[in-house]
């Protein structure tokens, strides 16, 4: 197993194993691909007296989803979370997952981008929901389109095909409630 470099993401792309839509070279650093923020998110607004962690578990029972326009902003206050999504659909084969991990820019000032659940499985086929937390002191203005997220491609030793409940997630479908 091994985490893939600038050749062999651009190689992996060029021969259509990894697609990345929409997809420029300039993504494209040493060992990652950057990620943007598309404009949907979701709000924790229904706050329940609790939420049973159990396999049927539903995000949407203590959220609301909302679209926020190019050019205008959601702010995420210290202490709060947010779910928002990749502008990007990520395609893998069944022999490369990745990571997806946040950005040490915004690292800096306390946006923790995605606080569990990084792993993407083999042969994933969405849109990346993105869980942001504010652990620093300031509020923190989020845009969409900015680069706030990288994915990291790793080829595995075996084959395999991710078939969960997540594996057409859109930001349309994210956003309804």
């Amino acid at each position: 197993m091994s985490i893939l470099t600038t050749t062999e993401i651009i190689e992996e792309i060029e021969k259509g194993r990894i697609k990345i839509e929409p997809f420029s070279k300039d993504m494209v650093g040493p060992a990652s691909v950057d990620l943007n923020l598309s404009n949907a998110f979701r709000l924790f607004v229904r706050l329940p007296m609790h939420i049973k962690a159990i396999d049927n578990i539903d995000y949407k029972c203590a959220t609301k989803g909302i679209w926020i326009a190019d050019g205008e902003c959601l702010t995420i206050h210290p202490g709060d979370t947010l779910l928002g999504m990749t502008k990007e659909k990520i395609t893998l084969p069944e022999d490369i997952c990745g990571w997806l991990e946040g950005r040490s820019k915004f690292a800096r000032v306390g946006l923790l981008v995605h606080i569990s659940a990084s792993f993407m499985q083999s042969g994933i086929s969405n849109h990346q929901v993105l869980e942001m937390s504010n652990f620093g002191p300031i509020p923190i203005d989020m845009y969409p389109g900015t680069s706030v997220c990288q994915f990291i491609f790793q080829r595995t030793k075996g084959k395999a095909i991710y078939t969960g409940q997540f594996r057409l997630q859109t930001p349309e479908d994210f956003c309804k409630d």
